[in-house]
């Protein structure tokens, strides 16, 4: 529970506001086709209530921290655009190359800024520099997002003698945040694995944090209690490049506003009073839910019976044994 402190929900109208600042641009601003259809399409899902993807998701809880007086900073190579041309937190006039940065206007004389960087691909030097930003600015949310997942290797050294470790050997405590793609997806395993096996390995004593969230809202949720919290902890997010377009994946409006970050996620299918009829639950993580997900439609659709829960775990350390607990006892039969 002590993980959980903290409340992430917000009023709809804040939302809209951030919202509002992250599909507008300056009168006669010469955007690019590409990046002026996807403005479009984050307007239409503030008009609906529905849709919101996982960039946009990230936007909100970069904007709404921003609203409520706690800085934002994000370093990596290519984290401007987002490696996967998901965020483009940095529009440019394809004229001048004049720079705009959607999330430092979200009001007149706005207290707090956002900072993203495009960093050097040295990720000991870049990892180490954001880690003792981190220090000196508590109130921060400072991250550091590798392009790959690999990408990590070449910033072991900081991670294993001061991130994971600082706590317990100088009482030093921090809240930087790691990025990492993950999900074998696309460039082959060299470049999508995060070695989560790695980051439990060295998990130990509450040290840090390490997700991998399956929703929009869940993340959205998940970097806004990293700072809204009283303590500051390490925390690994081992981010999707599937699920970043995956219709499946998108929140709502109220989910976002109502919702609070769930380190287990219950079948909404199947959870609660339909858990009647399930022999066999299946714990997974990431997006192995999702092809879980098509496989168990398939079935259905062949007439075989549904008789299989899928529980998500969006935190594996600390491990949410009370929450995965209570979910567990729901399915009787199984």
């Amino acid at each position: 529970e002590d993980y959980q402190r903290g409340t992430t929900a917000i009023s709809e109208d804040t939302l809209q506001e951030v919202g509002g600042a992250l599909t507008r641009t300056p009168d006669g601003f010469p955007l690019h086709r590409t990046v002026g259809r996807l403005l479009e399409t984050k307007k239409e899902m503030f008009k609906s209530g529905k849709g919101f993807d996982w960039a946009t998701a990230e936007a909100l809880a970069f904007g709404s921290l921003l609203t409520e007086g706690f800085p934002v900073r994000l370093a990596g190579q290519d984290s401007t655009r987002g490696t996967f041309s998901q965020r483009h937190s940095v529009l440019y006039d394809r004229e001048t190359e004049q720079r705009y940065v959607t999330l430092n206007h979200l009001e007149d004389h706005q207290r707090v800024e956002y900072e993203v960087i495009n960093s050097m691909l040295s990720e000991e030097a870049v990892l180490g520099f954001e880690y003792g930003y981190s220090l000196s600015e508590p109130k921060t949310l400072t991250l550091w997002e590798a392009q790959f997942g690999d990408f990590v290797n070449g910033a072991q050294i900081i991670i294993d003698q001061y991130i994971v470790a600082a706590e317990d050997k100088w009482d030093q405590r921090n809240g930087v945040v790691l990025l990492l793609p993950h999900g074998y997806d696309g460039q082959g395993p060299e470049q999508s694995s995060a070695r989560i096996e790695r980051f439990l390995t060295l998990a130990a004593e509450d040290n840090m944090q390490v997700t991998q969230p399956t929703t929009a809202a869940n993340f959205f949720h998940l970097l806004r209690r990293q700072v809204l919290r009283p303590f500051r902890k390490p925390l690994v997010v081992f981010t999707p490049k599937k699920l970043l377009r995956y219709p499946d994946a998108v929140s709502t409006m109220a989910d976002l506003a109502e919702g609070k970050f769930q380190a287990v996620i219950d079948d909404p299918q199947r959870g609660g009073s339909s858990a009647d009829g399930v022999k066999h639950v299946v714990l997974c993580s990431g997006k192995f839910y999702y092809d879980l997900l098509e496989e168990r439609k398939k079935r259905v659709q062949a007439g075989e019976m549904d008789s299989i829960a899928l529980v998500r775990l969006e935190q594996l350390y600390p491990f949410p044994t009370a929450e995965l607990g209570a979910i567990l006892d729901r399915y009787e039969g199984a």
